[in-house]
């Protein structure tokens, strides 16, 4: 007679069911692949931004022309006065210049690209009329691999997909199956409530596997990142990660009644470390006197963490005091979790 072990045919059961849900599946690995993939054709090798100026005809218009055309970036027309007043109202161009002594710029303070454009055109001209920079400056773009955006981007994404799959993979499951009933018919079964919880946590780590290789193969193959760490240190940074995760959807959903509260509830938590954990820029940007609530976030030890050992080839040891944090998180999550879990 084939014995059965309850938290084995839990995760068991978990897993079927996560296969055939095809909206789960794209969530959790078609979604990430898909925003991997258009937010690194966006941001990769970008061309400099092109400055649209134009000059207002009059003395002295052809030369200016010249002397901005002669620099990269820039598109430039003669236009009389009437219709370069037309064209930077409706957006066509980014400033005028008015050639004279001294030469005039209009453009409008409270756009971004024609704060921009005055400051690169007053440099040519001045660069033109003979000016002399006193510390000399050489430019060299930086392209390799490593230093690009889509590098730092990539074990962003990872992050995030971690705590996204963590958050809505065990908590949304867990009250759905609470409002359809299914968790009192658990209760009534011989199995230990702790092997239920186990497997929903489980089931999450199984897919860990097959989310790594999903964004760090369209790093590799598409964008020609390069791993620097171990692998396998990435992969116990991403355990750990997804276990904390695991265990904030379980704290969560301990007990909310409907899927509408865990719905904004998740939001909730996850809301701030979407905006400060450093998935798309450094959370180093924020002020001083947020710091100390960044770093307590675990999204944001976790990309921290993944970014070194990925882009920087450091030691899993090295991270150890990020993976102090996110076991923290793991732990009392989980505490917590189990002391406040309701079957019905």
């Amino acid at each position: 007679m084939k014995k059965y072990h309850p938290l084995r045919e839990l995760l068991l059961a978990r897993l079927r069911d996560f296969v055939r849900e095809p909206e789960a599946v794209f969530w959790a690995y078609g979604f990430p692949l898909l925003l991997a993939v258009g937010l690194g054709i966006a941001f990769r090798n970008q061309p400099a931004e092109r400055i649209f100026v134009d000059v207002q005809q009059q003395a002295g218009a052809r030369e200016m022309a010249a002397q901005l055309r002669s620099a990269p970036g820039f598109i430039v027309e003669v236009h009389s006065r009437e219709e370069c007043r037309d064209r930077l109202r409706l957006g066509k161009s980014s400033i005028i210049i008015v050639p004279g002594h001294p030469a005039t710029f209009l453009f409008d303070p409270t756009r971004g690209e024609s704060v921009v454009a005055r400051q690169r055109v007053d440099d040519v001209l001045q660069r033109a009329a003979g000016r002399q920079d006193p510390v000399p400056i050489r430019e060299q773009p930086v392209t390799e691999p490593g230093s690009r955006y889509i590098d730092f981007l990539i074990p962003g994404l990872l992050g995030m997909n971690l705590l996204g799959s963590g958050m809505w993979g065990v908590g949304y499951t867990i009250v759905d199956m609470r409002v359809r009933k299914l968790l009192k018919r658990f209760v009534a079964t011989p199995m230990r409530r702790s092997d239920f919880l186990w497997a929903m946590v489980g089931a999450r780590m199984v897919f860990i596997i097959p989310e790594l290789t999903v964004l760090l193969g369209t790093g590799v193959l598409l964008f020609g990142m390069r791993i620097q760490g171990s692998l396998a240190g990435i992969l116990v940074l991403a355990l750990v990660g997804a276990l904390a995760f695991s265990g904030l959807g379980l704290l969560v959903a301990s007990r909310a009644q409907r899927l509408e509260t865990v719905s904004g509830l998740m939001n909730a938590v996850q809301l701030p470390m979407w905006l400060m954990s450093g998935i798309f820029f450094s959370s180093d940007r924020f002020p001083a006197v947020l710091q100390p609530f960044v770093q307590i976030l675990p999204l944001t030890q976790l990309n921290g963490a993944l970014r070194a050992v990925i882009l920087e080839g450091a030691s899993l040891g090295s991270q150890a005091w990020r993976l102090g944090i996110l076991l923290a998180w793991s732990a009392v999550s989980f505490l917590l979790a189990l002391r406040w879990f309701r079957w019905h």
